[in-house]
């Protein structure tokens, strides 16, 4: 029987329709993938095999059949190109990666897999993660639904763009410096980064070791729950950051109200640098927090500047080490036409990167190089210490910390020239990354553009239930995250 309306559904009304035999796993997966081949020019997908996709779905046709399907049974879900499977290729949106297929599976995506969701392929991102439109995907850019015009956020922008457009109900995606909330927020989508070690980086292509978490891309903060509680937990025996702590569901909370919430208002989150459609939009979200018993306190984090010289240190510094596996020898590209073994190295990686890749490999290089490590590298991790430690004394004053995601909405494909403009666009997520807590981007209204504009919201280590719940009661009051762009 036909559903022409399953795009339309959560991720929770998807799984409910499924136990309820009002539509097959496998009529879910036909209908998504058509939806891919109708908005291919999107450019949201890298890989699509849609016999696996279709082998997947009537595995789960047969858990339901005999009442034995796991919590997300046939559940279509899509995976950013950042996470190996075996069952597409993986190449981190890179010419150095092309082709490659992984022996195993990344242990998010192992874990999503026994919840008994259904992968449709691969989603676009920028190169190795690095970037913030997905302009530096290898293959080509993913554009935002909104406005075709207008960069989709990034890296995770092929995630964003797949979600927003109804292409896919949910979408996992990594956040190193804002790669989960940023696109997220500028395609009108909730996304959640979690506390830095919740989430499996087993078999999640690095690029910066100390910050790259997984979170879930989806519609609601109901959905990112029950997404998220399927993703964590411990995984000590493959990652060695993965923290010992058991799996919680984060789906039990979601009915605490707001009343007696203390939300925290950072004054340097709010100054002139914020565009002023921003401004109103989150301005109005927090009235609306405020109209259900939660009290907004003025908090200082009085190092939020100093993040973005400190990220772009210490994530390229990472970044240039982890890269260094990328040589030609054992897997990944090789160049064709050498004269020994060091010119192999040197064409290879001349080939296989991408221009912002090699930028940051060479940034990193230099801050770690003999008379520039303390100079740099080491002051950066002691301020990165700091800022943390500037979240601990807000979080004496407050609950949870509220601001915008971004300083301005979707800016227009190539606006940023200079890629300084990029970074500086990070300001508001990077200090949460840095201090590894969880943070999330909400839909929470629109420019004078008709752009969507994101709230953020920042907990306290491990307070990722806190934060959905929070979330959660705003989604119930407001409608924003139930609108979609115009075409899809």
């Amino acid at each position: 029987m036909s559903q022409p309306d399953l795009h339309l559904r959560t991720v929770a009304g998807l799984a409910a329709g499924l136990r309820q035999k009002e539509f097959s796993a496998e009529e879910a997966a036909r209908h998504f993938l058509a939806r891919m081949r109708q908005h291919e020019a999107l450019g949201a997908f890298l890989s699509v095999d849609e016999e696996a996709t279709l082998a997947q779905a009537r595995a789960a046709d047969a858990l339901l059949a005999r009442g034995q399907a796991p919590a997300l049974a046939g559940v279509p879900i899509a995976h950013k190109d950042i996470f190996v499977t075996r069952d597409w290729p993986t190449t981190a949106a890179s010419k150095m990666l092309e082709g490659y297929r992984s022996p195993f599976d990344a242990t998010v995506v192992s874990r999503l897999k026994d919840a008994g969701a259904v992968c449709l392929g691969k989603l676009n991102c920028d190169e190795f993660a690095m970037g913030s439109a997905n302009r530096n995907s290898a293959y080509q850019p993913a554009l935002n639904p909104w406005n075709a015009q207008r960069v989709p956020g990034g890296s995770s922008g092929g995630s964003a763009a797949a979600v927003a457009a109804g292409l896919a109900p949910a979408a996992t995606g990594t956040d190193t410096g804002g790669s989960i909330r940023q696109p997220a927020s500028f395609c009108g989508i909730t996304g959640i980064k979690p506390t830095y070690g919740r989430a499996s980086r087993y078999g999640m292509i690095a690029f910066a070791s100390s910050l790259d978490q997984a979170g879930p891309m989806a519609r609601t903060a109901e959905d990112c729950a029950l997404l998220l509680t399927h993703m964590c937990g411990p995984d000590v025996e493959h990652d060695s950051t993965s923290l010992d702590m058991p799996a919680e569901d984060f789906t039990q909370s979601l009915g605490a109200p707001l009343k007696g919430l203390r939300i925290g208002i950072p004054k340097e989150f709010f100054g002139d640098g914020l565009a002023d459609g921003v401004r109103q939009a989150l301005n109005a979200a927090l009235k609306e927090f405020e109209r259900q018993g939660a009290a907004l306190v003025p908090v200082s984090l009085p190092r939020t500047e100093l993040a973005i010289p400190v990220y772009y240190i210490i994530a390229p510094a990472e970044a240039s080490s982890n890269l260094s596996r990328y040589d030609g020898v054992k897997f990944g590209h090789r160049a064709k036409d050498y004269a020994d073994l060091e010119d192999m190295y040197k064409r290879t990686r001349a080939e296989g990167f991408g221009p912002e890749v090699k930028r940051r490999i060479m940034i990193g290089a230099y801050v770690l190089s003999h008379g520039y490590y303390d100079a740099y590298y080491l002051q950066a991790q002691k301020i990165r210490r700091l800022i943390a430690d500037d979240f601990q004394q807000a979080f004496k004053q407050c609950d949870l910390i509220a601001g915008p995601v971004a300083p301005t909405t979707a800016w227009a494909a190539g606006a940023h020239q200079d890629p300084l403009a990029d970074y500086l666009a990070d300001i508001y997520t990077l200090p949460a990354s840095l201090a590894g807590l969880p943070g999330m981007s909400l839909p929470a209204g629109f420019d004078e553009n008709r752009l969507p504009v994101g709230l953020q919201l920042i907990g306290n280590y491990l307070q990722e239930s806190r934060l959905l719940a929070a979330a959660h009661q705003f989604q119930l009051a407001t409608d924003w995250h139930t609108q979609r762009p115009g075409g899809f």
